[in-house]
């Protein structure tokens, strides 16, 4: 049972007056006209109640264990040599690919374990909170979300060639080609073109911002197949094509953008020429590839949620050690209520933002729409994240801009995570439009 798993075990009366409720009670009451898509109710109250589960599961509290006790063998000098050096886990990544956890949301007849993203999301937190930051959940963690088109998409053929060996890490399928420097958030305005010659797709554009080329065997791209202006809507004509890198050779050029942050995550310009692709490798129906990437994005969301509630309390977690250790006019700094109370509502935040997390991954594995609240997870997390560790800067004060001490990491790890996958304006954009019923405001 999820986190935030309910069940009926009592009668009590709760107006149903929307469809949502009326759905979620899975009956049918006198008054309910069930042939209606818009269920009619003549004031009638559907009696029960939900009481919320908030304890994980035996098995979710051992993948939590696990998961841990793996990571916390890397230590802190461990990733600040590998910020410092902007160089990839690769001993990490291994590890926890040999350990079988790369396989974890693989279906258990492709070789994973068959896990839900309610324990995909656990994993990521761990690798997080554990002091690796996002430098050690992002340098796998695509390998969660990217698989999901291909589990719900693929043909059966190209699940039995490539989800076993994804799941045991023998093939590394880590990277991710949508964004593009004209229509960044306007996935619908991407100039990448592939055109169907014979037996296989010629593919031309560029790409930007895509992490982990350098680590990865395949990549999922994203690609126009019907020019803009010929689709019978914008949000058509886009397709999924698994390409495999390693086959890619000069057609594909790389170049690293040094940023400030997840120094040991490499984040790429991508050059695409004449790169021929077989026709076997369209993933799911030509044209429907932005409604078949959806079935990734909202798992992303949820994931990168979690490494952001993970991320602020490991930040919390180290400022309110130094809180109590470090004495000032003879008494800890934790004790004055400036240092206090802003390090008590952050950890406020990040249990709120925490509680929408399995709300969102209890939702989708249980196949329920989970758009909005997958956002509003990602939302709330990356903003509690960005107060946890931009307080735990302040708390140690000049330390805290000191690589000895992490926290100035983990903060520019949590400003990244306000932009991206998506950013804090375009979520709001979401919630306002198809939450809210709002005007569309772009």
């Amino acid at each position: 049972m999820g986190r935030c798993a309910g069940k009926v075990i009592a009668a009590s009366r709760i107006s149903a007056t929307t469809p949502s409720a009326y759905k979620n009670a899975s009956l049918f009451a006198p008054g309910v006209d069930s042939s209606h898509t818009k269920p009619t109710f003549y004031n009638y109250q559907i009696q029960f109640t939900i009481v919320m589960d908030f304890e994980l599961s035996e098995q979710q509290n051992l993948i939590r264990k696990e998961v841990r006790k793996l990571a916390d063998a890397y230590g802190p000098e461990y990733w600040r040599e590998k910020d410092k050096k902007r160089e990839y886990p690769k001993e990490f990544v291994e590890e926890l690919a040999k350990a079988g956890w790369f396989g974890a949301v693989i279906p258990e007849e492709y070789g994973g374990a068959g896990l839900g993203v309610t324990e995909g999301s656990i994993v990521l937190e761990e690798l997080t909170v554990s002091g690796a930051g996002l430098d050690g959940s992002n340098a796998c963690h695509a390998v969660y979300f990217v698989s999901h088109p291909l589990v719900k998409h693929g043909t059966e053929d190209q699940k039995k060639t490539y989800l076993p060996k994804i799941a045991t890490g023998e093939l590394r399928f880590q990277a991710l080609a949508i964004t593009e420097q004209e229509s960044g958030f306007d996935t619908t305005k991407i100039r990448t073109v592939a055109e169907k010659k014979g037996n296989h797709y010629v593919i031309n554009g560029k790409k930007v911002f895509i992490s982990r080329v350098a680590q990865s065997d395949l990549m999922l791209l994203v690609a126009r197949t019907t020019p803009l202006e010929k689709a019978p809507k914008k949000t058509k004509g886009l397709s999924l094509f698994i390409v495999d890198l390693r086959d890619a050779g000069s057609s594909i050029k790389r170049r690293r953008i040094d940023m400030i942050t997840r120094h040991a995550v490499d984040t790429n310009e991508l050059f695409i020429t004449d790169l021929e692709v077989p026709a076997e490798n369209l993933l799911g129906q030509e044209g429907e590839g932005l409604y078949h990437l959806m079935d990734g994005l909202n798992p992303e969301r949820i994931y990168i949620a979690s490494e952001c509630i993970g991320l602020g309390r490991l930040a919390l977690e180290r400022a309110v050690k130094y809180a109590k250790e470090r004495i000032v006019f003879d008494r800890p700094i934790g004790q004055n209520q400036g240092i206090q109370f802003p390090l008590a509502e952050a950890y406020a935040d990040i249990e709120l933002a925490d509680l929408m997390r399995y709300k969102a991954a209890t939702l989708y594995d249980r196949g329920l729409p989970c758009a909005a609240e997958a956002n509003i997870a990602k939302l709330s997390a990356s903003l509690a994240a960005f107060k946890a560790t931009n307080q735990a800067v302040q708390t140690f004060g000049g330390y805290g801009l000191a690589e000895d001490y992490d926290v100035e990491r983990f903060f520019r790890d949590a400003r990244l995570m306000l932009i991206a996958p998506i950013s804090t304006e375009m979520i709001l954009n979401y919630i306002g439009e198809h939450v809210l019923g709002l005007p569309r405001s772009y």
